[in-house]
């Protein structure tokens, strides 16, 4: 399984090499979404509460892209059939494609996450790290494991640039809520983390649930 999860990974990760279609695309809607608020907004910095609302949201919907794309070489080019009849277990394809996603997110807010904090936030950036790095790893297992869920379940539909928001943001909620209240705190002028280890315990207890939901249904998805 390891071995079919790691040759499908890399075959993604080529193809997104190539083309270019995922991760540029994600950080270009974030750094423009960053830059109209850094605009928009009648105030010239964000913390607190709305630094880490606007963070979150705009990491979010950024990874709606993401997963709208996930299957896109596959349901293009007539793959998924060629994957399905393969003889490998199928969790190796929820693997492959759960860790692509992972790794976009990344490269996503290894740019976004800076010009997010030269843009927009009043505190020091990097005040705010380890503790921020931690919180964005978890979510970013959470939104990798629930996105690529998704991905499987709108891969043959018709309006899934439609399916793929109104499926995945009302399961990520609890996710956004852990996330942004964690970020909350370090996100603000001198202060320091509060119940951060809960926050973390949540997201944590959110990527264990939804990975082991996403592992027991996805083969059930791809049957139908």
């Amino acid at each position: 399984m390891i071995r079919a999860a790691s040759a499908i990974l890399r075959k993604d990760l080529t193809i997104e090499l190539r083309t270019k279609e995922s991760v540029p695309a994600m950080t270009l809607f974030s750094v423009t979404v960053y830059v109209l608020f850094h605009f928009g907004l009648d105030r010239d910095t964000l913390d607190g509460e709305l630094a880490s609302g606007v963070l979150w949201v705009t990491l979010l919907l950024a990874t709606v892209i993401g997963v709208s794309r996930l299957f896109a070489a596959e349901r293009e080019q007539g793959g998924i059939d060629a994957l399905l009849l393969a003889p490998v277990d199928r969790t190796a394809l929820f693997v492959a494609k759960a860790g692509a996603l992972f790794l976009y997110l990344v490269l996503l807010e290894v740019v976004a996450v800076p010009v997010f904090g030269l843009l927009l936030l009043g505190p020091d950036l990097f005040a705010a790290f380890p503790e921020l790095l931690a919180i964005l790893v978890l979510a970013d297992i959470g939104l990798a494991a629930v996105g690529a869920l998704v991905a499987a379940l709108a891969v043959e539909t018709r309006a899934r640039e439609l399916i793929v928001p109104l499926l995945l943001l009302p399961l990520v909620v609890p996710l956004l809520i852990g996330a942004a209240s964690a970020s909350e705190p370090l996100l603000r002028e001198g202060a320091e983390p509060e119940d951060l280890g809960r926050f973390l315990v949540l997201l944590g207890g959110y990527d264990l649930v939804f990975g082991l939901i996403a592992l027991a249904v996805f083969d059930f998805l791809l049957d139908d």
